[in-house]
C-alpha cells in the first residue's frame, strides 16, 4: 500500500484485520505519517460530519457524490463513529454538525490509527518514497513490483494507491493506464483588493450571508462569512470555492462576488426598517445608529460605500441614498482578484477518473488487483469533515476487498 495518510492507514488496518494471514506493508514517503490528520481542524481533527443519511451526505461532494452513494450505504459516518468508539476514541458533535474527538486533540486520532495498525500487524515504513512501479499478469495471478528511492524493490500480489494529490501518485496511476482528471485547488479563500474591507478583519463571523459569483455559471451559497486581512473567508466562501473549483480556475480566480448581508430579509423588509429608523432616529447620525443585525464597523463600511457622509442624520436621508444603501445591503459587489489557501488543509479537485474504479471494492476496472482510496480519486467534499469521511469510506472498502482470501 502506497500512502500513509488517513485513507491509506484505514485501508491497511481494514485489510490486515480482514485477512490476518496477509502481509500488509504501508509505504509513506515522509518521515512522519498522517500529517494532514495532525493539522486538520486547527489541530483538533474534524473526523467526520453528523449526517447519517447517505442520500443527504452525498450532497456535500461537488465531485464524486454519485459514485459515493452506494459506498456510503456500506460505510458512513455512523460506522466511522462506531469504529473509533470500538478502539477507545469517543467523538462529539458540534452545533454545525462537525464531529471531533472529545479530547479536541488530533493526536488522539493519530495515536488510535497507529495503534490499530500495530495491533493488526501492518508494517508501516516511513521515509519510503516510491520511484517506480511495474505490473505483470499471468492468468489469474497479478504481480506488482514497487521500487523505492533507496533502490529496494518490494513485490506483492495486490496494490493500493492512497497517495492523495501527489503528482507522483498520479504518475503511477497513469503508468497503469488510468486517466487523471486535471487537479486544481478546492477549498480556498477569496482575495479582495479593498483596503476598507480588509480593515474590518477581526469583525465577528457573520452568522449568515448569501454569496453569488455571477460570472459564467452562477454559484451561490448561504452560510457564515468571515472578513479577513486579505478579503473573504469562512464556510460560505469555502463552500463556494469547492463547488466552483473548476470554473474559478478557468477564470484565473477573477470574478464578481455579490453579497447579501441579511439573506433572511427581503429588500422591502430592510426598507421598512430603515424608514422606521429615519422617523424615530431623525436627529441621530446614520453611522452611529444601526437598525439592522450587523456589526457596527460593517454598517459604517456599507454606509461609506453608499456614499452617505458619516455625520449625515437619518432625517436627511434622501430616496436615492436609501435606494443605494439597500443595494449595498442586499447586492454589494466585490471583485475577486485571486485566491488564498485554506490554512494547511489543502484539498484538490481532480484525480483518477471515477469511471475506471469499481466503487463496490475500490478496485481498478483496468488493472486487476489494483485499488484506490482517498484523495487520489476525483472526489472532494466541502469543509466540515466530509473529505475525511470519503477517505474512511473508500479506505475501508478497499481494505476489505483486498483482504478477501479469493479476489473478487
Amino acid at each position: 500500500m502506497i500512502g500513509g495518510g488517513a485513507a491509506g492507514f484505514f485501508a491497511a488496518i481494514a485489510c490486515a484485520e480482514a485477512h490476518i494471514d496477509a502481509r500488509v506493508v504501508l509505504l509513506e514517503a515522509n518521515r512522519t505519517p498522517l500529517t494532514k490528520v495532525r493539522i486538520s481542524g486547527g489541530g483538533r481533527c474534524n473526523v467526520t460530519h453528523a449526517c447519517f443519511d447517505p442520500a443527504l451526505l452525498v450532497q456535500h461532494y461537488p465531485r464524486g457524490g454519485r459514485a459515493l452513494r452506494g459506498a456510503f450505504s456500506r460505510f458512513q459516518p455512523r460506522d466511522t463513529v462506531a469504529w473509533f468508539a470500538q478502539r477507545g476514541v469517543t467523538l462529539k458533535t458540534e452545533a454545525d454538525g462537525r464531529m471531533f474527538p472529545v479530547t479536541d486533540d488530533s493526536a488522539t486520532i493519530v495515536d488510535c490509527l497507529m495503534q490499530a495498525a500495530r495491533r493488526a500487524g501492518v508494517q508501516v515504513r516511513t521515509g519510503a518514497a516510491v520511484v517506480g512501479l511495474t505490473y505483470a499478469a499471468s492468468g489469474l495471478e497479478s504481480t506488482f513490483q514497487v521500487e523505492l528511492k533507496s533502490g529496494e524493490v518490494i513485490g506483492g500480489d495486490r496494490l493500493l494507491l492512497a497517495t492523495g494529490s501527489s503528482p507522483q501518485g498520479y504518475a503511477l496511476a497513469q503508468g497503469l493506464g488510468h486517466t487523471i482528471e486535471p487537479p486544481v485547488p478546492s477549498l480556498f479563500t477569496f482575495t479582495v483588493a479593498d483596503p476598507e474591507l480588509r480593515s474590518l478583519a477581526g469583525v465577528a463571523e457573520l452568522a449568515q450571508v448569501q454569496l453569488v459569483v455571477a460570472d459564467q455559471k452562477p454559484l451561490e451559497q448561504t452560510a457564515p462569512l468571515l472578513i479577513t486581512h486579505w478579503g473573504f473567508s469562512g464556510p460560505a466562501v469555502l463552500k463556494l470555492s469547492a463547488w466552483g473549483a473548476r470554473s474559478l480556475h478557468d477564470q484565473h480566480y477573477q470574478g464578481r462576488l455579490q453579497v447579501h448581508w441579511l439573506p433572511g430579509q427581503s429588500p422591502d423588509q430592510i426598507r421598512q426598517q430603515l424608514m422606521a429608523a429615519k422617523q424615530q432616529q431623525g436627529k441621530r447620525a446614520i453611522a452611529a445608529t444601526c437598525p439592522l443585525a450587523l456589526p457596527r464597523r460593517l454598517w459604517q463600511y456599507l454606509i461609506s460605500r453608499a456614499a452617505i457622509p458619516t455625520d449625515q442624520r437619518w432625517a436627511d436621508l434622501s430616496k436615492p441614498q436609501l435606494h443605494q444603501l439597500i443595494q449595498e445591503l442586499t447586492q454589494s459587489q466585490h471583485l475577486i482578484q485571486g485566491k488564498g489557501a485554506f490554512k494547511d488543509e489543502f484539498v484538490t479537485c481532480g484525480g483518477v477518473s471515477l469511471k475506471q474504479v469499481d466503487f463496490k471494492t475500490m478496485q481498478s476496472r483496468l488493472c486487476p488487483e489494483l485499488y484506490f482510496c482517498g484523495e487520489i480519486l476525483d472526489i472532494d467534499g466541502v469543509t466540515g469533515g466530509f473529505n475525511f469521511q470519503s477517505a474512511w469510506t473508500t479506505g475501508w472498502l478497499a481494505g476489505q476487498a483486498m483482504g478477501l482470501r479469493e479476489p473478487s
